[in-house]
Parts: C-alpha cells; structure tokens; sequence
C-alpha cells in the first residue's frame, strides 16, 4: 500500500463517526434521525452572539434550499458539504483528478478530501457573510467571535450529516432540504396573522378566508395560487418519478440459472443530486453578487432589496410574478390533461399534442390576463420575465446534464461500474455471457442516455417549477417529494420485516 497523501493523514486526526457493528432496525433509525432533526431546528433558533439583528441579509431562496436560518447558528446550513462536493465532482468527473472511486485507496482520498474541503468552506463562508455585511457583527471586535460561531455551526451541520447517513435514514443533507422545506410550507399555509419584527405576516389560508369572506374574490383566488401550484408541481414530481425502463435479469450460479426478473432503472438515474448541485451552484452565485454589490462592485449585477435587477445574476434568476405562475400552471395541466386523453388513442403524438396545446392555453390566458390587467391587484409580466424565465430553465437543464453526466461516473453509477458489480453478485442478463465487457455495451444502450435525458428533465422540471411560485419554491419542492419517495423507497426495501403487519401490506400495495 502506497503511502497515504498529508490531507488523508490530516482527516484521520479529524473525529469521525463509526458505523453501527449491527444492523439498525427501523426504529432505531427513525430514533437517530429524529434526534438530528431536533438538533437541526434547535440550533435554527439559537442566534450567534455579537450580531446586528437588524441589519441581516433575507437571503429566502437560499435558506429553503440550503436548509439555513441566517442570523443563527446554522447560518451556512448545508453550503459548506454541497461547494465541497461541487467542486470535487468537477475536478474527478472531468479527470482533472485521476481517482478512481472503485479503488479503495482513491475512495479514502475522496472522502478526505471532502470532509476537510467542507470544513474550509465552513471558515471561508463564515468569514464572507460577515465582512460582506450579510451577517454583520454589532462592532468590529466582535467580527472574529460572529465567524467563529458561524464557522462551528456549519461544521455540526457535517457530523450531523454523517450521523445520519450512518445511523439515520438517507442523508442528512437530502434530510435537512425536505425539512426546510416543509416547514417554510407549513408555515406560509397556516401562519395565523401575527406582527413580526419585520411587519404583519399571515399565512395563505387565513388571508384567504378573509378576503373571499370580504367579497374580493379575484384577489382572494391569487392569493391561494401558490398553494395550488405547491399541489400540481408535487403531483408531477410523483407521476414522473414512476417512470423508469425495465430490464431482464437472472442470478446464475454453478447449478444453474433461477429464474429471471426486472431490474428498475429510474428516468431519473442519478436522483436529485444534479439539481441540488446545480441549484447550490446558481444560489452561490447570487450571494458573491449580492456581497459585491453591498461594496459598489456591479460586476456580476445590481441588488435593490434584495432582488437582482441587472447583470448576469438578474438572468440566471427565475422571475417572480404570480400572474406568470397562473399562466405557466394552467398550461401545465391543460398539458396533462391533453397529453392523457390523446394517449387513449394517438400515442405517437402525445408529446407533440401536450407542448402545442400547453403553448396555445399560455398564449390565450397572457392576452386575457394583459386585456383585463387594470382588475389585477398583482403587476403583468412582461416580455422581460419571459425571457429570464427561458435563460434561467436552460441554467438550469445544462447545469443538471453536466452535474448528472459526473455523477454517474464519480459515484460507481457508470456501465462499468455496473456490469462489475453484476460480476460480483452473479447477475446476469438473459441471451448474454455473463463477461462483464459484454454485460457493459449492453448497459450502455441504457446508463448513459438515462443519465443524460433524466438530468436534462430533472433540472427542466425544477426550472419551470420555480416559475409557478410554488410554496418553498418549485426547486424545493421538486427535491423535497424527491427526498420523500427515496426514504419511502429505502425503508421499503430494507426493513419490510421490522413493520407492523397493517403498515407492511400498505407499503408492499
């Protein structure tokens, strides 16, 4: 064995969680994963000592999608784990770094590489929101004591990340985005009216009822739109993720072959990790703008309260206009409701049938909504927002795409990979030798093309979410029914035995 690099011998002095020496049951998992979630939240409302409450930045996009609370101990929620591994993806992916991860050594140099890059990106973000102003400290003396503080949350955020990936269910960071989520939901639907320290705040549901009771039903109907579309964008989510290509497989021993079965390859190959990637990637972006901007530099773009108004970051941006939400959601379900009616008896032409149609209702309701624009309360979009919501959805599918294409490789995810992991475990694809070479050009016709169109479609899917003003953003809650599924998925396969009999005949329905 060769000798180890200095930052493998750095990470080994580093505390480390130890995997569990027996199989957890589901209720011990569920116990772990419970205990983090609280340790999540409780630390949300721990504010850092020395701070300028008043003066913090609202950063919403990136709080719901980092799972963070700015101005708290996790400030940086789940930043620092996503830029390490955005930047170590792109360095082994493109070969820049020549690690094989099927090689033991080199998964040891990944891991370490990534624990010790993520605690870097703890300091160094720490250390970026406070000089930037986005976390100010109350007086100068204090900035070292804000970044300290900041820094040491981000770097619980990791342990609690590896807790729960070896003794919870899933991932702490697929774990702490459905959890933001969720509570952002929840609390925009059923907020009741209070006064914050920023103003009034009340919830969908009340402000409902109390202009429908008023008589003010156009404004009343607006108001739940993004409910509506927080329903339609989560129902998509669950409908594409049944989509998947099937093939045939035997296990094949000495004795013979038992009979053959299907093996599931999702549409969405590589899961959300390309839009995680991509969306961490646009969002950090937008805050190096947004700390430029505070010092006069417009480079990368102007912010006025908080929103981009130019510059590139105003184009990678998805807009926000409930109007344009409306337009984009009806055509989505007249779409739908079109692509499944002509399915009934015109298959070939139910894409082409779901896009013309989904294009004429979007035409229709924007001349309509532009007609009668003086009954909106809310402003008409313009020409403008269409065009940053085009170049922020194609951000979004070359991001996915390119993200989704190193996934497969740096993850064991590729043909080869695969057909090795085949030899390992006796698998064999019926009508083909059981060489791993030829198990590998058969894979070939599937991995790749999955990894590709699956990505472009995941990344597609969250961009023209992100458009409909969907509760916790249509990004969140593409990954949160994402993250749903796959925990419905893993406890179904993994501990089927340790459920109660009435739970287990639902699952296995």
């Amino acid at each position: 064995m060769s000798e180890q690099p200095f930052y493998v011998k750095l990470a080994s002095f580093l505390p480390t969680i130890k995997k569990p020496e027996k199989r957890l049951t589901l209720r011990d998992k569920l116990k772990w994963t419970g205990l983090v979630l609280v340790l999540f939240f409780a630390m949300g409302s721990v504010t850092v000592f020395g701070i300028d409450k008043e003066s913090v930045a609202q950063l919403e996009f990136y709080e719901i999608l980092f799972g963070s609370q700015m101005g708290s101990i996790i400030t940086l929620g789940i930043g620092p784990i996503v830029m390490a591994s955005i930047i170590l993806q792109m360095l082994v992916g493109s070969k820049i770094i020549p690690w094989n991860l099927r090689n033991k050594e080199d998964k040891i140099k990944f891991v370490s590489a990534q624990k010790l890059l993520a605690i870097f990106f703890s300091f160094f973000e720490a250390s970026a929101y406070v000089l930037s102003g986005a976390v100010p400290a109350s007086t100068g003396d204090l900035i070292p004591l804000v970044i300290l503080q900041i820094a040491i949350g981000g770097i619980i955020i990791i342990y609690l990340d590896e807790i729960t990936t070896k003794w919870g269910i899933g991932s702490g960071v697929s774990l702490f985005i459905a959890a933001g989520v969720s509570k952002t939901i929840i609390q925009r639907i059923f907020l009741p009216p209070i006064e914050l320290a920023t103003g009034e705040a009340e919830g969908i549901l009340f402000s409902f009822i109390t202009k429908f009771a008023s008589g003010n039903i156009v404004d009343s109907l607006i108001t739940i739109t993004p409910l509506i579309a927080t329903i339609v964008v989560f129902g998509i989510v669950i409908f594409t993720q049944a989509i998947r290509v099937e093939i045939p497989i035997a296990f094949s021993f000495a004795f013979g072959r038992l009979p053959s079965r299907k093996w599931p390859l999702k549409f969405f190959y590589t899961s959300n990790i390309p839009v995680i990637l991509t969306a961490a990637l646009l969002v950090n972006l937008r805050i190096f703008a947004q700390m430029l901007s505070q010092q006069g530099n417009y480079i990368l773009g102007r912010f006025e309260g908080g929103n981009p108004v130019s510059g590139p970051v105003y184009w990678l941006s998805p807009p926000q206009n409930v109007i344009l939400g409306i337009c984009v959601i009806l055509s989505i379900v007249t779409g739908i409701g079109v692509g499944l009616l002509v399915n009934k008896k015109f298959k070939k032409y139910v894409l082409r049938s779901s896009i013309i149609s989904s294009l004429i209702v979007f035409t229709i309701t924007s001349i309509l909504f532009f007609t009668f624009r003086e009954y909106i309360p809310m402003g008409m979009f313009t020409g403008k927002d269409i065009l940053r919501a085009i170049t922020y959805m194609l951000a979004m599918v070359i991001g996915s795409t390119i993200f989704s294409y190193f996934w497969m490789n740096t993850a064991g995810m590729d043909p080869k990979s695969v057909s090795e992991q085949f030899k390992s475990s006796y698998l064999s694809i019926p009508g083909f030798r059981r060489d791993p070479r030829v198990i590998e050009r058969v894979l070939e016709r599937y991995i790749p093309p999955l990894t590709i169109l699956g990505g472009a479609f995941v990344g597609f899917l969250a961009g023209f979410a992100d458009l409909t003003s969907a509760l916790g953003t249509g990004t969140g809650i593409l990954l949160t029914a994402m993250i749903i599924m796959q925990f419905y998925e893993n406890i179904a396969a993994q501990h089927l035995e340790d459920m109660h009999p009435s739970i287990r005949k639902f699952i296995r329905r």
